[in-house]
């Protein structure tokens, strides 16, 4: 089992930056691709960036794609969403999600975290 903690969200100037991690437990952590997911209101959940379990493979939503990175730190089991030039189509729940294998389909997840807020401002 792996449970996932984000944290890092709040309200943001359009044009600034946020930090996202989220804190996995467990002993295989190693062994997940990661994903970043986001949902604002009325929306479906939509992919933001995945990372595979290494680190050598990362992709993104054609949405964020020179803007965000996607970063881990197996040591920490943690992962990362470097968010810059935020706009207000960013403002949505974010969640981070662990797989077997990297992928932008949210089904194909298995286990979630409780979403953190990013809000955006003018």
């Amino acid at each position: 089992q792996v449970q996932l903690v984000e944290s890092g969200g709040g309200l943001v100037q359009a044009g600034g930056s946020l930090r996202l991690s989220c804190a996995a437990s467990g002993r295989t952590f190693n062994t997940y691709a990661m994903g970043w997911f986001r949902q604002a209101p009325g929306k479906e959940r939509e992919f933001v960036a995945f990372i595979s379990r290494s680190g050598g493979l990362t992709y993104y939503a054609d949405s964020v794609e020179g803007r965000f990175t996607i970063t881990r730190d197996n040591a920490k089991n943690t992962v990362y969403l470097q968010m810059n030039t935020l706009k207000s189509e960013d403002m949505a729940v974010y969640y981070c999600a662990a797989n077997t294998g990297p992928s932008v389909v949210a089904a194909t997840y298995d286990y979630w975290g409780q979403g953190t807020q990013v809000t955006v401002s003018s």
